[in-house]
């Protein structure tokens, strides 16, 4: 099973939840890939536009390769890159299970994903089978 981990890691607490999905899913044997550890990088500066070309079409061309996509979702506060990603995922039938690490959702996020499960569910989510569970909590 190939997936693709898409989700932000810009602050502390999405550093330390990214990575732990990332161990979670390692230790499940999934040939993962995760843009934070697979970043496009050159040395003399990641802020060009080379760099922005390089970044996106790696990203999509993992995208395109995974199998499904685990999104870690915050929520109200969304990082938009993670939206496309998963927005993209969803136009090319790639299924998308969101990880719902916030209080709330947007129904274009869990209406348009396979299942919404939390971090802790991760552990022993069936990928093989793909069980869909609808969100339940609070949207907008």
């Amino acid at each position: 099973m190939k997936i693709y981990l898409a989700g932000p890691f810009f602050n502390e607490e999405e550093i330390k939840n990214i990575e732990k999905a990332e161990e979670i899913l390692f230790s499940r044997g999934f040939d993962v890939f995760s843009p934070r550890l697979n970043e496009v990088r050159n040395e003399e500066n990641t802020q060009n536009r080379l760099w922005s070309k390089e970044t996106f079409m790696n990203d999509k061309r993992f995208i395109d390769w995974a199998d499904v996509v685990v999104m870690l979702y915050y929520g109200g506060y969304s990082d938009s890159g993670t939206a496309w990603e998963c927005g993209y995922a969803y136009g090319t039938n790639t299924p998308v299970v969101v990880v719902h690490l916030g209080k709330d959702s947007n129904l274009m996020v869990h209406e348009g994903c396979h299942s919404n499960i939390t971090l802790d569910e991760l552990e022993s989510y069936d990928f093989t089978m793909l069980p869909p569970k609808p969100y339940t909590g609070k949207m907008f």
